[in-house]
């Protein structure tokens, strides 16, 4: 039994993860929340039964099953379920049997993930540190450009003042200095201009990013491409997402060249999410660039700070990067996030697609 035209639209705008389970356990509905959180096409799964979809950790579907004959309903609370891509979430569950004549013809399941709300509260810090630090910055920036400007000046009035010329090898290094830190201070505090909007597509926007490192690595690093071209058109600021992006693979590559793998790979993925969160808003659908690189990893120490400016896990880093980064992409009304490990970093990108 599948749900007619209104209720499948009813089902597609909720934020919860529903399907519809036929009495021989095959999947006979999944709304996109479920597609979403499931990792899979709703085209390829109906008919197919639901252990190719998850199954539960160190559980079989004896509750399922148990459900259907016994016209119970039930709920499980932090079921550990195992995706058909090797990924576990914890979720909590509630199966109830859909009944006609005193008979089980189908169970509903909703299942709720228990790390939304957790992914939500960690955005939200994660944003208003950024702003709370670039607020910083821009005070700092102005404390220290003023009496640099006076420095300067200074020591160019010293410099024409000197009986000797070879003293004014000490008043340039002065003007040098000065000039390098007030340069340091102008990209701590980023562009000032407006965002050039315009409708771009990401695919764009990754393979100029492609070409760049191609050009500056030659063949050192693999760059591997798992695009989605249904993926429509988002409005952006193309040089300036050029940049942010680049920022990201340039770390990327970086920090490939200095682990020595055998094979570094960067692989650039992008994909379209439904009723997806970013912040305190939600979103019918976004845009998702994945940037995976098979590196050492970030480490603990700094993987909380990474986005904070002048963190950095190189010794000769700015840790300006992945700040600025993160400024681009948040006025785009986006967000990145970070999960690493060993052999495995991720730099998420999420750009709502609609308002």
């Amino acid at each position: 039994m599948a749900p007619d035209k209104l209720h499948t639209d009813i089902l597609d705008n909720l934020q919860t993860a529903i399907l519809l389970v036929d009495t021989d356990l095959s999947v006979s509905y999944i709304n996109t929340a479920a597609q979403t959180l499931l990792d899979v096409s709703g085209n390829q799964v109906l008919g197919e039964p639901i252990s190719q979809l998850f199954t539960e950790v160190d559980k079989d579907q004896a509750n399922l099953l148990d459900a259907i004959n016994n016209i119970s309903a039930f709920t499980k609370r932090e079921a550990q379920l195992l995706l058909s891509n090797g990924q576990t979430i914890t979720v909590d569950c509630a199966v109830s049997p859909i009944i006609e004549h005193d008979v089980t013809t189908s169970l509903i399941m909703e299942i709720q993930p228990l790390n939304r709300l957790l992914r939500i509260s960690r955005e939200e810090g994660l944003l208003s540190s950024q702003q709370n630090s670039q607020a910083l910055i821009r005070g700092m920036a102005h404390e220290i450009k003023n009496p640099l400007g006076g420095l300067r000046g200074a020591a160019q009035l010293l410099a024409k003042e000197l009986p000797n010329e070879g003293l004014q090898d000490y008043t340039n290094i002065i003007i040098e200095e000065a000039d390098r830190l007030s340069n340091l201070v102008d990209n701590m505090l980023g562009s000032n201009k407006l965002l050039d909007l315009q409708a771009i597509n990401i695919h764009e926007v990754l393979e100029r990013v492609k070409s760049l490192v191609d050009a500056e690595t030659g063949s050192q690093i693999k760059i591997a491409r798992d695009y989605d071209p249904s993926i429509p058109d988002i409005e952006g600021d193309k040089e300036r997402l050029i940049q942010a992006i680049l920022n990201i693979v340039r770390n990327a590559m970086q920090v490939l060249i200095g682990a020595a793998n055998v094979q570094p790979v960067i692989t650039l993925k992008t994909r379209t999410l439904r009723q997806f969160t970013i912040g305190t808003h939600r979103h019918r659908l976004v845009c998702r660039a994945d940037i995976t690189d098979n590196g050492p990893g970030i480490a603990d120490e700094i993987r909380e700070t990474i986005f904070l400016p002048m963190v950095s896990g190189r010794a000769d880093g700015t840790g300006l990067g992945l700040s600025f980064a993160q400024s681009i992409i948040n006025h785009h009304h986006g967000l990145i996030e970070c999960n690493s490990e060993p052999g495995n970093t991720t730099f998420s990108i999420f750009i709502p697609l609609s308002a």
